[in-house]
């Protein structure tokens, strides 16, 4: 079964700041997040595998919290990072 991710669109103005949310019915092993741009490949941004991990990567950072069974995207809009962002995960 997929994640569902809330919102499932979101447009910023640059400097905007959003927040992405990955959540599951089943226990999550790990969340993967990607962002693609329009006409190319996705492109994975990182994983994080356990619950309480935090990781950070240019002005995108996400959380991973086991016991709600969700992952948030955190990002401040820029022109290099623009995009559709989106979660993949391993669930039970």
């Amino acid at each position: 079964q997929q994640p569902v991710q809330s919102p499932q669109a979101v447009i910023l103005r640059e400097g905007e700041n959003a927040v992405i949310n990955c959540n599951s019915s089943k226990a999550l092993y790990s969340v993967h997040w990607y962002r693609q741009k329009h006409g190319e490949a996705p492109v994975f941004l990182m994983i994080l595998l356990k619950g309480g991990e935090q990781k950070s990567h240019d002005k995108i950072s996400a959380t991973f919290n086991e016991k709600k069974q969700q992952s948030s995207l955190y990002l401040m809009v820029s022109q290099l990072n623009s995009g559709t962002y989106f979660c993949g995960a391993e669930t039970q």
